[in-house]
């Protein structure tokens, strides 16, 4: 989300006729990214959040949204999961103690529901299962102490789970239609909401920040079930269509009325994303290769 999120902080502020610099600070693995980034009008700097010094050295910013973390990888090496979800909030808290923050969390600290209970909402108990959610209920912990301790206006921001045409949990099941695999029932339903309007949600917190830090759940309006979605793929793509797993009982869903409430409703809704995505791939569009592993159950990633 990074990227697509930066490109529209800065085409919003020109739109505005404001001069806003926006920064993007990353480890820049892809070497293709930071050309991009940059075409854009974004200025780019190389930062690993793990190191003290490297964190110290970026520039002021009155705005600051942390999107940094580590999930998939993280039963085969907790210790970074730990590190990147726990330590490097930390870092970045002790930096811009004078900023604004908007920290991505995730609805992975909730425990998983049944669709009839409407979905778990910021009031709820965390029920966090694995060793990743644990570490974003961390990450959140991490900014709730700094946030009280230097005074940090924040909000953080549960997420699920933002989609476009190259990575999400729509294009999953439509690959698996495509190719006609078989689409794995277990975890029943989900939500999803398009990744344009995430992004002007999270931008929007920017505004809504507050000590202790203000919790907001960032979803779509819909709990979209999958043996529906993979059928609807069928039709679109002229594919059969097979399953496998029983269809589960509960999973991660969460309300997220008081967010768009708040944020600014959705602007695409679930059918739209569904006939794009299908689109998409029927075209052979590109896809990021990085499944978000969706139906996991166990917590392990």
């Amino acid at each position: 989300m990074g990227p697509t999120l930066a490109r529209m902080a800065k085409r919003a502020s020109e739109a505005a006729g404001v001069q806003r610099r926006v920064i993007g600070a990353s480890r820049f693995s892809d070497d293709r990214l930071r050309p991009r980034l940059e075409a854009w009008g974004i200025d780019t700097i190389a930062c690993d959040l793990l190191d003290e010094d490297s964190v110290a050295s970026l520039p002021e910013a009155p705005n600051v949204i942390f999107m940094t973390g580590m999930k998939f990888g993280a039963s085969r090496n907790p210790a970074m999961t730990w590190a990147m979800n726990c330590y490097a909030p930390a870092l970045v808290c002790r930096r811009f103690r004078a900023s604004r923050i908007v920290a991505f969390s995730s609805g992975n600290v909730y425990p998983q529901v049944s669709p009839d209970s409407g979905g778990s909402t910021e009031t709820d108990e965390p029920g966090p299962v694995g060793e990743y959610a644990m570490t974003v209920l961390g990450r959140e912990r991490t900014f709730q102490y700094f946030s009280e301790r230097y005074q940090i206006p924040a909000a953080l921001l549960r997420l699920n789970y933002a989609t476009e045409m190259r990575y999400g949990v729509l294009p999953d099941i439509a690959q698996d239609v495509l190719a006609e695999r078989e689409v794995n029932l277990s975890t029943p339903r989900f939500n999803v909401i398009w990744q344009a309007d995430a992004n002007a949600m999270t931008l929007a917190a920017l505004a809504h920040v507050s000590v202790p830090p203000r919790i907001i759940n960032i979803a779509g309006p819909e709990f979209l079930r999958v043996r529906d979605v993979a059928e609807q793929f069928g039709r679109l793509l002229n594919k059969p269509v097979r399953f496998s797993e029983q269809e589960g009982a509960t999973a991660l869903l969460n309300d997220g009325g008081h967010g768009r409430r708040l944020l600014g409703d959705v602007r695409v809704g679930a059918d739209t994303l569904i006939r794009w995505t299908a689109d998409w791939v029927r075209r052979g569009g590109e896809s990021l290769g990085k499944p978000t592993h969706f139906q996991v159950r166990s917590g392990k990633f």
